[in-house]
């Protein structure tokens, strides 16, 4: 059986599989159907200062790829995570997870950051510049790269644990934001967020979505996330989290050989709640099947 061990900004986790922020909510939910200590990590779901309902419904719309979501940073805000439910989450997964921040100002994710940082589950910061549901934070601090390191500057000065910095495809040049960051300070990068997407009613002709654009997951961005991280790749020298309509093994193996270190899988856990230990059943079969004997060999294979 190869190994399948990667270490991330020092870490070693047992796999790279990490179950994407959102998808996961805090694994509680998974509980009935697998042992979430499986994987190697899990992003908890964006958290914010305050308290935050998200969008109103409708807040799902399919389509054949995947689906488009508008959830809007639904949480209970960083306090209640950190006194509440992270204790919780101790008591059922024994790894570090990515405490996924988020916020409407500069201020929003210095503030998080203080919070969450210090806590023992904590392994890494991920900083969230690139949700496309809320108006006037996320994406907005995404696409421009002066506000992206102001953000990431300020955070890094408060915390103490490694800072990914989850980006979207929505910059006008993400090669150049991504090595902004990295000359910033970031510990490594997650490509990509959500493409900005929109579905309308058959029958009214009108937006299905609340917030009328969406987020836009699943199998049919893949391609176009794996070009992303092919792209960026030899531009940095700082880990990067693949993200973006991985639901096989072979997806796994064809993203770090695009320059992955690891997966993140959102979509897929959505639609079939076993997708992530299936993934992780099959993954040494597939490095039999390469010659592969440690999994991070394959990062970056493509330029190799």
């Amino acid at each position: 059986m190869g190994n399948l061990n990667v270490v991330l900004s020092g870490q070693e986790i047992k796999n790279p599989l990490i179950p994407a922020s959102g998808a996961f909510g805090y694994g509680m939910d998974f509980l009935d159907f697998w042992d979430v200590n499986e994987v190697g990590s899990f992003s908890i779901k964006g958290t914010t200062i305050l308290p935050r309902e998200g969008n109103p419904l409708p807040r799902i719309a399919e389509y054949e790829g995947g689906m488009l979501n508008c959830v809007g940073l639904q949480n209970p805000g960083a306090e209640a995570v950190r006194n509440e439910i992270l204790p919780e989450l101790r008591k059922i997964y024994h790894g570090k997870v990515f405490a996924n921040i988020s916020g409407f100002s500069i201020e929003d994710y210095e503030k998080c950051a203080e919070i969450l940082d210090p806590d023992p589950s904590v392994g890494w910061l991920e900083l969230n510049i690139s949700c496309p549901n809320v108006h006037g934070g996320g994406m907005a601090f995404g696409t421009d790269p002066d506000n992206a390191v102001a953000v990431l500057k300020a955070v890094k000065a408060v915390s103490t644990k490694p800072v990914y910095v989850k980006c979207t495809p929505q910059a006008p040049d993400l090669t150049y934001m991504c090595q902004a960051l990295e000359q910033a300070g970031a510990d490594g990068l997650v490509l990509l967020n959500t493409y900005l997407g929109l579905r309308l009613d058959y029958r009214t002709g009108k937006p299905i979505l609340s917030n009328t654009t969406g987020g836009v997951s699943g199998p049919g961005i893949f391609p176009l996330v794996l070009q992303k991280i092919y792209q960026i790749y030899p531009k940095v020298q700082i880990p990067i989290i693949g993200c973006g309509g991985v639901s096989t093994a072979r997806d796994v193996i064809e993203m770090m050989s695009a320059g992955a270190a690891a997966v993140e899988i959102g979509t897929a856990g959505l639609i079939d709640p076993m997708s992530v230990p299936k993934i992780l059943q099959d993954l040494p079969r597939c490095l039999e099947e390469l010659g592969v004997s440690n999994i991070s060999d394959l990062t970056g294979r493509a330029f190799k």
